[in-house]
């Protein structure tokens, strides 16, 4: 596909001007994706908003929001004998309560980065007397596959492989935002990926309950621009809908079979978000027929209980009441080399994305 389009400049130019006319009363849209993330900041789509519209980064990075009890789990896995734990490569740095899972790889475990819960497959059945955790982080649009391999992994009778489900659903979180009187949010960029799966119609809770305006958008900077001036227009007239500007890729009813395939492997549980809490349905656990692939079933552990680091405000960027760099720890003690948090570590991360993008003594929001 031919996206020269979507990132011309005389374009985004046009935007631009058309929300300096409409932008006329203040508000805030938070987008939830942490690629949307990363593009407003290497896009420096920020620097060109008019002064009424101020851009948050929301809970869009799903290694961000992962709970340090989480973490903790996950390296209590890698630290059993007998134990491989395969993961994706930006957990590996993620600092835990006491440890991360490239310090424990340091020290001899046995922690493998793969690009594909079937990669975790392969290596079960490349060792069939060691046991295979797959540590499971992500939102609705990594876990179609996740479930395709537990499944595969049922059919193979591969006895030796399973999932630790730390997966987490988007659209309960945004009620858990709407809810929250520190970030008033007025409009939301949805997120483009996850929606792929889902479509429009989980979200439209927030306009029918709420009345808050909600576009679903792409991530090059003419989709990002030409969302945010969709929210703006809502915003000035007055209503409150869900809105696609990324029909490209995103159809209203998402992919049902993705959907399906979840909702057959996966039940929904109450889950932990980091810097917010607690959110009801908003995890995934394997249901009781799959629970030969549930690696909290195959191999228990019990974590230290957790403890957040002193200091990093990771918790309080994600609702988006804090900016990166208002952090103390910011490009000081916290820098992707040497992350202290979560949200400096995933290349989706807000810190990370101000950190490499944004002159950062000049920000604002």
């Amino acid at each position: 596909m031919d996206l020269s389009g979507f990132r011309d400049p005389g374009i985004a130019r046009g935007i631009i001007e058309a929300l300096a006319e409409t932008a006329t009363t203040p508000v805030k849209f938070m987008e939830v994706c942490g690629t949307h993330t990363v593009a407003i900041a290497k896009h420096g789509l920020r620097g060109v908003m008019p002064e009424a519209i101020t851009l948050l980064s929301g809970p869009g990075c799903p290694v961000c929001v992962t709970s340090n009890r989480d973490i903790d789990t996950a390296i209590e896995f890698a630290r059993r004998p007998n134990v491989i734990l395969a993961t994706f490569g930006d957990m590996m740095k993620v600092p835990g309560s006491h440890s991360s899972l490239s310090a424990e790889k340091a020290q001899g475990r046995d922690v493998r980065i793969v690009y594909s819960p079937l990669d975790a497959l392969d290596i079960a059945e490349e060792n069939p007397d060691r046991h295979v955790v797959f540590v499971g982080v992500g939102f609705e649009t990594t876990v179609p596959v996740i479930a395709v391999a537990i499944e595969h992994a049922m059919r193979r009778d591969i006895d030796n492989f399973s999932v630790f489900s730390a997966h987490k659903t988007v659209p309960e979180a945004l009620r858990a935002l709407v809810n929250d009187p520190e970030v008033a949010v007025g409009g939301f960029i949805l997120p483009g990926h996850v929606s792929t799966i889902i479509g429009t119609g989980p979200y439209g809770f927030l306009a029918e309950e709420y009345g808050v305006p909600s576009v679903i958008t792409g991530f090059e900077p003419v989709d990002v621009l030409q969302g945010i001036l969709m929210l703006t227009k809502q915003v000035a007239e007055g209503r409150a809908e869900v809105e696609v500007a990324y029909t490209r890729a995103v159809p209203t009813q998402g992919n049902p079979v993705a959907v399906a395939k979840i909702a057959q492997v996966f039940e929904a549980v109450d889950a932990e978000w980091r810097g917010i809490g607690t959110i009801p349905g908003t995890g995934l656990a394997i249901r009781e027929t799959y629970a030969h692939c549930d690696a909290e079933l195959r191999v228990p552990v019990t974590p230290p209980e957790p403890k957040e680091i002193a200091g990093c405000q990771c918790g309080e960027v994600l609702r988006g009441v804090t900016l990166p760099f208002e952090c103390r720890l910011f490009a000081r003690a916290c820098t992707p080399e040497h992350p202290v948090g979560p949200c400096m570590v995933s290349s989706e991360g807000s810190c990370a994305a101000y950190h490499r993008f944004t002159d950062y003594g000049k920000a604002g929001r």
